[in-house]
């Protein structure tokens, strides 16, 4: 079955509270392409996708993982994040547990980190390529 959406460029979007934070995060903290136009951002993705970042001041961040970056090594990414002033979340409870840096290696389960953005929107580095 076709449908009229099948070929379309579709994208994904969040919400955050202060673009000018936002644009400082992902832009210089990681190190991403954005662009700022009519008030919103364009964060264009290593894997040539484009997210859309828009304000909304009641802002609430969601409670869960709203971008996953697919990374070679989980650990080296997360001590160079770490130089750049990413915190990552430590997680004592729950099925998915971190050490103390912040990592979570369990069985059966990709190698993965979550961190938050100035919003806090919760974003993760992920060992792998990610879905093919």
């Amino acid at each position: 079955m076709h449908t009229m959406l099948e070929k379309s460029k579709a994208f994904s979007g969040f919400a955050v509270n202060d673009i000018a934070k936002a644009r400082q995060f992902y832009g210089e903290t990681l190190g991403l392409q954005v662009k700022e136009d009519e008030g919103m951002l364009a964060i264009h993705l290593g894997s040539g996708a484009t997210v859309l970042a828009y304000p909304k001041p009641n802002h609430t961040p969601a409670t869960f993982t709203i971008l996953n970056f697919p990374v070679s090594d989980v650990e080296q990414t997360v001590r160079a994040l770490r130089e750049h002033g990413v915190r990552f979340e430590i997680y004592r409870e729950g099925p998915y547990k971190t050490d103390e840096q912040g990592i979570h290696r369990g069985k059966g389960d990709p190698t993965v980190a979550w961190f938050t953005d100035p919003a806090g929107n919760i974003l993760s580095v992920v060992e792998g390529t990610g879905p093919t």
